[in-house]
């Protein structure tokens, strides 16, 4: 009997496992090309989901994509309603004091892409009097009102893809952004608008370290798992091969 019990006891510990809800991946609900958007079908695809699928199977994690509002997503993490932000969010001081983040997993340049032949730089001078567009709750927009605000009129959005259109249709005059965002943008048919005007100066208090996993103060299991699936993937050739089909450079540690 007591043989039984020890056999059924076992039984439903492993059958809770194999229970267990899966790793709640929260990526930004807005699209993010080519780091993560909807295909036709409705199927988050990009750079970043791929990264985070194998990741995750590195790791020998189940996973679930969790689309999440941007604007909400460090509250969702620490809720309980995600286990990761995989959302290209920068590692910041400030985000740093709410949650952990994993190490860097890619870091692009910020620049400022602009209408052609309006004169414009991608310096406080060179941006006085003119209109800015930047996503709101982003390290873009934190960069913009710290360094451009007051000759510089900061306008926000929702997304990065509303500022793109509205900057194709004239209605501003620049946005700030990652360099890699804005690439498919400025070689799309509306693009054809605007150029890159370079990378604005350095300030890691705002723009960070590079951009890294999120997860809550107290999860130290997740933590370890999603930076051994990190380095997993850079030492056996999978992130490189995933950036290729996606990148013409290495995206990592720049």
């Amino acid at each position: 009997m007591k043989t039984l019990v020890l056999t059924a006891s076992a039984l439903a510990l492993m059958a809770g496992a194999a229970a267990a809800d899966p790793l709640r991946i929260g990526i930004a609900a807005e699209p993010y090309p080519p780091f993560a958007a909807p295909d036709a079908a409705g199927n988050w695809v990009g750079w970043e989901i791929d990264i985070i699928n194998a990741i995750c199977a590195a790791s020998s994690l189940d996973c679930a994509i969790t689309p999440t509002a941007w604007d909400g997503i460090i509250p969702a993490l620490t809720s309980g309603r995600i286990d990761v932000i995989m959302a290209s969010m920068t590692i910041t001081e400030e985000r740093a004091q709410t949650i952990d983040f994993s190490q860097p997993y890619y870091n692009t340049p910020v620049v400022v892409v602009a209408q052609r032949d309006i004169g414009i730089t991608a310096t406080a001078e060179g941006l006085a009097g003119h209109v800015l567009g930047v996503q709101v709750s982003t390290v873009f927009q934190d960069y913009a009102q710290q360094y451009f605000e007051g000759e510089t009129e900061i306008r926000t959005y929702q997304t990065q893809d509303e500022a793109n259109q509205d900057l194709a249709a004239g209605r501003i005059d620049a946005t700030l952004a990652d360099s890699l965002a804005m690439d498919p943008f400025l070689e799309s048919e509306a693009g054809a608008c605007c150029e890159n005007l370079g990378a604005v100066p350095m300030d890691e208090a705002i723009l960070g370290s590079g951009i890294g996993a999120g997860v809550r103060k107290d999860d130290a299991a997740t933590l370890a798992a999603i930076n051994g699936g990190i380095e997993a993937i850079l030492a056996d050739g999978t992130y490189d091969a995933i950036t290729a089909c996606y990148f013409t450079t290495s995206i990592y540690g720049q």
